[in-house]
């Protein structure tokens, strides 16, 4: 998405590792922003099997080390760590979670985002705690979103990639656990969240420094082979999918989020149903594959979002 929409042109662009301290620390000093959304991480369930290490120390003290650069700036006024619906224990029930369900991780991927929202909740008990915020003037939240889709996701062994990288190839297309629920939600509806909680948080309001699920509506919890079909239609002909014999490494069959918090205090909800966020997300793989401006299509997805979102 970054270098498909020309992102580089429209923003300054600082890279670097989240574990280099030294970095990170200079880096925000220079900038001194006002607020940090932290979404750096491996987010890959199954390369977390492969190289849980890395998942732990990018997710885990990564998130800790950003903690310690944003204590060293004295700038900050609000920080949003992006977590995932995969923190929660999962119970493999048909109930959404809440906010309050206690949070754990089978595979070292959920457990790390697990362990980031500890982190999180240390260093705000510690460091930026709610009653003294008109003294240390942090605020910080967590967020929790669902599988998200959208166009410009390349990564490996998530359902949507794959899917448009077997169609647009005419390569077979391997779905493990087709059966499995999650909950999709187009990535503009978290990201309108996320500035939303920011927003709140820059107001020095206490009662948003903690955190919040943003996940699609209950009914758009689809299990992966409806989605799986409806994006080979919306593709078009010659589009198929199959099951492998053997689906790998465990994976949570049951995931809904319960977004009843954000919607209450956020007055945040979904604006996008489920067959919307498919189409969107379909249409922009389409315009990439056929040679168009991708810039000029993502910021008119944007602005058709944010006329929903108004």
């Amino acid at each position: 998405m970054f270098y498909a929409s020309e992102v580089g042109k429209l923003v300054d662009d600082i890279r670097g590792n989240v574990l280099d301290k030294a970095h990170l620390e200079e880096s925000m000093a220079e900038f001194a922003p006002e607020v940090v959304f932290h979404l750096a991480a491996q987010p890959l369930v199954r390369e977390s099997y492969s190289d849980p290490l890395t998942t732990y120390a990018t997710n885990v003290m990564g998130t800790a080390t950003m903690l310690e650069a944003v204590r060293k700036t004295p700038s900050i006024r609000a920080v949003v760590s992006i977590t995932t619906d995969k923190c929660y224990e999962n119970r493999e029930w048909v109930w959404p979670y809440r906010e309050t369900d206690a949070l754990g991780g089978y595979d070292p991927y959920s457990s790390s985002k697990a362990c980031a929202e500890m982190v999180c909740a240390a260093y705000r008990s510690s460091f930026f705690p709610v009653d003294a915020l008109d003294q240390h003037h942090v605020a910080l939240a967590t967020a929790r979103a669902g599988n998200v889709i959208g166009g410009g996701d390349w990564s490996r062994d998530r359902l949507i990639p794959d899917l448009i990288e077997g169609f647009r190839t005419n390569q077979p297309v391997l779905i493990r656990r087709p059966a499995s629920i999650r909950p999709w939600q187009h990535v503009l509806e978290p990201l309108h969240g996320y500035i939303l909680l920011a927003e709140r948080l820059l107001e020095a309001k206490p009662e948003f420094a903690t955190s919040f699920n943003l996940g699609p509506s209950d009914d758009d919890a689809w299990p992966v082979d409806r989605v799986a079909t409806k994006v080979a239609e919306l593709w078009g002909p010659g589009s198929a999918w199959t099951q492998p014999d053997d689906p790998g490494a465990h994976e949570a069959r049951y995931l809904r989020l319960d977004s009843s918090k954000a919607r209450a205090e956020l007055h945040w909800q979904p604006r996008l149903r489920i067959e919307t966020a498919l189409e969107w997300t379909v249409a922009w793989y389409r315009a990439w594959n056929d040679g168009q401006p991708m810039q000029e299509f993502t910021l008119k997805q944007i602005s058709a979002y944010e006329n929903r979102a108004q």
